[in-house]
This record gives C-alpha cells, structure tokens and sequence, in this order.
C-alpha cells in the first residue's frame, strides 16, 4: 500500500500557497476600494469526536470583513485520525472497522457588500482512507446574476477541465447542477460551476495527475473571480438588489446548513465550529 504523508505534505503546502495568493488578491482589491481591510488568521487544533480519536492536526480560518468583500473566509486544514464509527460507513474506503483517515484542503465563500458582485464558493482538498482521492470545485452565486459573468467563470473552470480529462468538464459540470441544488426550494443555489469528488489514487502516476488537475482548478479560480469582482464592485445598487441579495443569501444558508457534504463532515471530524460556519452569510433574510 502506497504511503501518501509525502504526498499529502505536497498537497498541503500548495494549498497553503494558493491560500496566501488569493488572500492577496483579495487584499489588493479592497485597497483598489479605498479600505485598509486585511485577513485576521486564526489557528485551531482538531478537537476529540465521540468514537473517534482524540485532537490530530489542525488549521487555520482567515477571515476578511471590508468594504467589497462584506465576509469572507479562506481556510485551511491539515488532520487526520479516526472518523465516528458510524460516520466513517458514509465515507470513500472506511468504515467502522478502518476508520483511519487524513484530510488537507482549503475552503473558500466569498459574501460581497455590493449585490451586483456575485458570491463564490471554492475548495479542493486531498483525503485518505484505504484509498486516496482528490475533491473540489468552484461555483458561482450571483443574486443579480449577469451572463457575462456566468459565461467566463464556466469557460474559465472549462479550460481547466478540458486540460486534463476530454470529459471532466461535462461530467463535473453536470455533477455541480446536480449537487448544488435546493430540493425544498426547487432551485439550484447559483448558476452552477464545477464539482468532483472521488477522482481516485490507484498509484503515484494517478496521484500527480489528479493533483495536476486539482490545482489548475484553484488557480482557475484565482484567474476568473478577482475579474469578475472588479467588473461589478463599483456599480450603484438599489434597496431593492439589496433584498434580492439578502433572500438569494438566505437560500445559501439553507443549502450549507441542510445538505452540504463539507460542513457536515467538518462537524463530525472535530473541525473548528467558526470555521465550518464561516460559510454563512453575515446577513440574510426570509420572507
């Protein structure tokens, strides 16, 4: 059996590196809006779950409040353990008797002061169990939404995609409709993106080309949203794209809180709370 520690360790510093460039550019274009704001870094240590194992590893929240981006979190995570017996059966090669697990990644919302900016998700990360794979994705959630933007944020993330597998594209673009979906409200969360889960390690050629692809993704991200950002930032809004955006964020919530896969298995890994909730939208309402 392959050890993947060096492998995560690779993992794990790039992560970080796009971590550090994309808080820069978020920086920069809060200084482009006239605002000192800058990211606050937070560490924590993985704490102890219930039928699991005590606290292994760790990570860092960074979070930014300014004057273009309202909140945003740039996080990242180091851990490894034991899952929860039960949980470990809901998840890729464990299972109550191999519940051994390691997971690097960073994770990334975006909420904008202004209605006209869309809000953005992204992540990738890099988990083992009896197997190893790669996970990610970016998806675009605009409360005003504009074609332009739509239309160079997929053809951003295509160019990735089509870079290394001639299907991931259709396959992650499809796979990103359907699971970024409200099911009780009838309505996708956003305008869609990609998402890929279980793109497997069978050897260390694997393991390079999944990674080759996982950072193309973060550095796609890193390409296409700054520029949509500085596009919309500066445009006058009404009470009325406020609303929208403060609805459109309280379906955001919904979808986090009730059906996304990452917050929950934050939770049920001993991640840190503030962390994993820092996704949430700092206001929001319901009809």
């Amino acid at each position: 059996m392959t050890d993947w520690t060096p492998y995560a360790a690779r993992a794990s510093e790039w992560f970080q590196t796009l971590r550090d460039n994309i808080c820069a550019e978020f920086e920069a274009i809060e200084r482009e809006a006239g605002s000192s704001a800058a990211f606050e870094y937070t560490p924590w240590k993985r704490a102890a779950v219930e039928g699991g194992e005590g606290e292994t590893g760790g990570g860092t929240r960074g979070l930014i409040k300014g004057k273009v981006f309202e909140k945003a979190g740039v996080n990242i995570s180091t851990v490894s353990g034991g899952l929860a017996k039960d949980f470990a059966e809901t998840i890729n090669g464990a299972s109550a008797e191999q519940n051994a697990f390691s997971a690097t990644g960073i994770s990334l919302v975006a909420h904008m002061a202004n209605p006209h900016v869309p809000a953005v998700h992204m992540n990738t990360r890099f988990l083992t169990t009896t197997k190893a794979w790669f996970g990610g994705g970016a998806d675009l959630n605009p409360p005003l939404p504009y074609d332009e933007d739509t239309a160079e944020f997929h053809a951003e993330l295509k160019a990735a995609c089509d870079a290394h597998g001639a299907d991931y594209h259709d396959r992650f673009k499809a796979w990103a409709d359907e699971y970024f979906y409200i099911p009780h409200r009838k309505v996708h969360r956003g305008v869609g993106g990609i998402f890929y889960d279980h793109l497997e390690c069978a050897d260390e050629a694997a393991w390079e080309a999944n990674f080759a692809f996982t950072k193309a993704v973060g550095e796609a991200f890193l390409a296409v949203f700054p520029r949509i950002v500085r596009r919309r930032m500066g445009m006058d809004f009404t009470p009325a794209d406020k609303a929208q955006q403060l609805e459109w964020r309280g379906r955001y919530a919904e979808f986090n809180l009730v059906y996304d896969r990452g917050t929950l298995f934050g939770l049920k890994t001993g991640g840190n709370i503030d962390a994993i909730l820092m996704s949430l939208p700092p206001e929001a309402t319901w009809s």
